[in-house]
């Protein structure tokens, strides 16, 4: 006979453990210590199996009828309603595990361009997912949150700690936000990573610039090679941007560079897709002197995609130390002297000390990331790509000037050469 409720609710402990049967498999389970349990008695493949419903009171007759109705259902289907239920508990866990939340946070990053969500993700699963991925969120502590942090600084990456602490940081904070944790342990991380000062470039100088044209002219090396340092310093783009430009780019009518997003990747060139740093196509408005030098350079590499081809493969590009290399082989010490990213330090310096060009052009122009909102959406919108034109001629008819003799860029400006 099924049961009522007066019979669940009367029924009294025994020596040992007894049930009380419902229908259709229901039953209820009476423990000596006192405990009483709805469970389902079914078949599946043959084998018999119990699918545990919950306690009586919590779960009343009724309740447990209808939960044992909803497991028929699913038995139906074909779908073991006990197996169901492990996997939505082990799936709920998971979602609550450090990694699942850290990838939900990355997920949620859309700003973020390819490339740079690829660094962050695999900084994770290098340096903290095999000690915090599989732990549970909710129990971690400041201590935790520091172990693969230090690890990293032990080794003397301290800008590589210092990020995953940012990011540590921010996915803890995307937790508290998203009511996965009440409290943000990672806040207390602050000052944990011993202070690196940032290293810059080095720049000559302007009072070098004569010497180092001099040394440029003179230099034996491969033509294309003199071609790309002249390039270079007359472009001031940063490496990647550089070395990995293609011919599609330029458009010498036009007398325009056009550095895009993203490129398509070379098969076996890391980082080879990376295109504008800042994620957005970046314009260099070409000189007189810089198109002539990639009218010579098409002459070597005009049949292929690349612009600064290899030595010994034209797919692949030109080395990342080839124009550092040369440097060194010129005397500079690239660590202390001037390196091939020093010559936008070298543009840049010399646009400012002019007193002729507004600080949005060079800016602009020098692809740097304006971090007031307002005036990031009012640089976007206004180009500036008159004046930078006119400020990328100025900058290589400077360097002209100085080939016989130096002279400032405030006296070029104001026309004492």
């Amino acid at each position: 006979m099924a049961l009522t409720d007066m019979t669940v609710r009367n029924a009294k402990l025994q020596n040992k453990a007894y049930k009380l049967t419902d229908s259709s498999g229901l039953f209820l389970f009476i423990s000596p210590a006192g405990s009483k349990l709805w469970r389902f008695r079914y078949r599946f493949e043959n084998k018999e199996q119990t699918f545990s419903i919950g306690p009586y009171p919590e779960i009343s007759l009724s309740e447990a009828r209808s939960k044992r109705d909803d497991a028929r259902k699913l038995l139906a289907n074909g779908i073991n309603p006990a197996q169901q239920k492990r996997e939505k508990k082990e799936e709920k866990a998971n979602s609550r595990t450090f990694e699942a939340v850290a990838r939900e946070w990355h997920k949620s990053n859309r700003k973020w361009v390819d490339t740079h969500a690829i660094k962050v993700l695999t900084s994770m699963e290098t340096h903290v997912f095999p000690t915090l991925g599989k732990r549970d969120i909710t129990e971690l502590n400041t201590r935790d949150l520091l172990i693969p942090v230090k690890v990293v600084e032990a080794k003397g990456n301290i800008e590589t700690a210092t990020r995953l602490q940012q990011r540590i940081t921010a996915i803890m904070r995307y937790a508290v936000q998203n009511a996965y944790i009440t409290y943000n342990p990672a806040q207390d991380m602050s000052g944990a990573v011993s202070s690196q000062k940032s290293e810059h470039r080095p720049a000559l100088p302007f009072d070098k610039v004569t010497e180092l044209l001099k040394n440029i002219e003179r230099y034996q090396g491969q033509s294309l090679t003199t071609l790309a340092i002249n390039l270079a310093l007359l472009t001031f783009t940063r490496s990647s941007e550089f070395r990995f430009a293609r011919w599609s780019e330029i458009d010498l009518g036009r007398a325009l560079w056009s550095i895009p997003p993203k490129r398509e990747t070379i098969e076996g060139v890391k980082f080879s897709e990376r295109g504008s740093k800042m994620g957005t196509e970046h314009l260099v408005p070409l000189c007189k002197q810089a198109v002539a030098i990639l009218e010579q350079i098409h002459e070597i590499s005009g049949e292929f995609d690349l612009i600064f081809i290899g030595d010994h493969n034209p797919y692949k590009p030109m080395s990342e130390n080839t124009i550092n290399k040369a440097l060194r082989n010129m005397g500079y010490d690239t660590k202390t002297d001037i390196c091939g990213h020093g010559f936008r330090a070298m543009a840049c310096s010399a646009m400012i000390e002019s007193g002729l060009w507004s600080k949005d052009a060079v800016e602009r122009q020098m692809s740097h990331l304006e971090r007031n909102s307002v005036r990031a959406a009012y640089t976007h919108l206004t180009k500036h790509m008159e004046e930078r034109k006119q400020m990328m001629q100025w900058w290589a008819d400077y360097l002209d000037a100085n080939r016989e003799g130096y002279v400032t860029p405030y006296e070029f400006a104001n026309g004492n050469k």
